[in-house]
């Protein structure tokens, strides 16, 4: 028996640590240790329930705005209070082009090298490799020339022997299978996703002020002004220019992220077989479509057990089961207590005792929805949208699976899907629905201010005593939610329970693991001094450990000071 530690994971977002007992080339036991500590929550207490969302944002430095709106929906719950049509739109065009450029970076840039080896490219014939891509998908950025100048980049950077961010790779491992063709082929596509998740972020910057950290939420709504007679505020022409950022975005994601994704997939149909894990899965309806958020473009619900006919639906954020299944549990994470809490009542202090297997290993609580592990993210949402019935997953999911079919004949369903490879595809699926609902928001966006509405925002009255509110928002990683309590306008309580936390689970009271640790379980390792199959089914969920613990000193220590000149 061999245990592997990799410690740190990288291509994540923050830090975190996986260690795997492997016999007979397969794991059989495996522990997620995340080697961060979050004090964000106590940062909160005491301060203004109006400003929360400024601070909620940096739990992260990536996923900034899906805090941010999950902190301001929380206190809008706590209120009772409407938001305005047009600020339900600004939100969600910001939100839809967040995970956007999320999803496109995760896949390129923090996963696609567990897939791609880019030392074959040299080896590639340009032309045959131009063939195959002009065949898969009508993108203007196939041709053979500018594949050739791809290939003419890499043989150039192979030849100085300086490799940079590349040097590292697990380049020749005999469980990278794919042609130097579709090696130069994705790594073409992988440069050319640095051009395209930055038109995301064009959209979320004109809209939000600046990002990361956007600056245009209130509670009550947005602080974009809409005057169609001034150049500055947000009037037609801004919108025209929304528009065409979009339309020449949404090519990429359609023709390219998803059929990449689909060639991945039917290169590798051993990788539906590894990963499936904890298959209980959440997702959160969102993409609000009215002041009170009764309507949503996108679908939420809980399915158990990998049973689509067991889904049953979350219908809005007013979810009384969803509010209370949801608890957290301490046991063997490194803080104070052990029980399930309720997130009202959760608590965040820290206990450290080092790295205990049998005890406590990693800053990342245990949440449970009736007690029972969650997965969360892009295959939760998926599979949820996919057993209801909703009309844009069925038609993406079946797209990717045709196209699947047509490279080597390999027949996917959605009981397939629940595995590493499903979480990739799931991912590519979801973006070409959120690139069809970017220009449907916009245009409701359009279609609302041309009928006379200028409205933005509602001014939130925070009575007097106690009341406690509750922020759901289905990020790039999945479901998440803020939990709060106000006490005559103060924050008394505040916890976050994150996509990440809800995968990167350790085990809980009785026991259990979560999705990483089992999903784990089975994977094969050919050579235990390069695991690259762990990195595949880990990086699957695209961990982000800052947004599930943050850097702290537990003693209340100052660890840097950092000024700018």
């Amino acid at each position: 028996m061999a245990r592997i530690t990799i410690d740190p994971v990288t291509r994540i977002e923050g830090h975190l640590r996986i260690d795997v007992e492997v016999e007979g080339g397969v794991v059989n036991k495996a522990w997620a240790s995340c080697t961060m500590w979050r004090g964000l929550e106590a940062i909160l207490r005491g301060r203004d329930a109006r400003e929360g969302w400024v601070f909620a944002q940096r739990f992260c430095g990536v996923c900034t705005t899906v805090h941010a709106i999950a902190s301001v929906r929380a206190v809008e719950d706590a209120l009772a209070l409407d938001i305005p049509p047009n600020a339900q739109y600004i939100r969600n065009l910001i939100l839809i082009c967040h995970a956007l450029h999320d999803h496109i970076v995760h896949f390129y840039h923090l996963s696609a090298l567990d897939w791609v080896d880019i030392m074959s490219i040299p080896k590639a014939d340009a032309a045959k490799a131009a063939s195959i891509a002009e065949g898969s998908s009508s993108w203007s950025g196939n041709s053979r020339k500018e594949l050739e100048a791809v290939q003419n980049k890499v043989k150039g950077l192979v030849a100085s022997g300086q490799l940079g961010i590349f040097s590292h790779g697990y380049w020749g491992h005999p469980a990278m299978r794919l042609s130097p063709e579709l090696n130069l082929i994705m790594f073409s596509h992988y440069l050319q996703a640095l051009e395209f998740q930055r038109k995301s972020c064009q959209v979320v910057a004109i809209l939000g002020g600046k990002t990361p950290h956007i600056q245009n939420l209130a509670v009550g709504g947005v602080m974009n002004a809409v005057n169609l007679n001034s150049l500055a505020t947000l009037n037609m022409d801004r919108l025209g220019m929304l528009q065409a950022i979009l339309e020449d975005l949404i090519p990429f994601v359609q023709q390219v992220f998803l059929v990449d994704n689909c060639l991945l997939a039917a290169s590798y149909p051993e990788w539906f077989k590894y990963g499936r894990g904890v298959v209980n899965y959440l997702a959160v309806p969102d993409l609000p479509l009215d002041a009170k958020a009764t309507k949503f473009d996108l679908p939420g619900g809980v399915i158990m057990n990998g049973d689509l006919a067991s889904v049953r639906p979350i219908k809005d954020w007013k979810d009384d089961a969803f509010r209370k299944a949801v608890t957290e549990d301490s046991t063997h994470a490194w803080y104070q207590g052990g029980g399930r809490l309720q997130p009202y009542k959760g608590e965040t202090i820290p206990d450290y005792t080092d790295f205990k297997e049998d005890a406590k290993y990693t800053w990342v609580k245990a949440p449970r929805y009736d007690g029972s592990p969650m997965q969360v993210g892009p295959l939760a949402n998926i599979l949820v949208g996919y057993a209801q019935g909703h009309p844009s997953t069925r038609k993406w999911t079946d797209s990717a699976f045709t196209q699947i079919e047509s490279v080597h004949g390999l027949k996917v369903t959605p009981n397939d899907m629940q595995s590493t490879m499903g979480r990739y595809l799931a991912r590519s699926i979801r973006s070409s629905m959120l690139a069809d609902l970017a220009l449907d928001h916009l245009n409701l966006l359009k279609t609302n201010i041309l009928d006379g509405d200028d409205t933005t925002y509602n001014v939130p009255t925070f009575p007097k005593g106690e009341v406690m509110g509750m922020g759901m928002h289905e990020a790039p990683r999945g479901a998440l939610s803020h939990w709060v309590v106000i006490e005559n306008g103060a924050f008394t309580n505040y916890q976050a329970v994150v996509p990440t936390t809800w995968n990167a689970s350790p085990r809980d009271d009785k026991g259990v693991p979560g999705p990483y640790e089992t999903s784990l379980i089975g994977n094969p390792v050919v050579d235990a001094e390069k695991p690259l199959e762990v990195l595949r089914t880990v990086h699957s969920f695209d961990p982000c450990m800052a947004c599930s613990c943050h850097t702290l000193d537990a003693s209340g220590e100052e660890i840097a000071q950092v000024k700018v000149q």
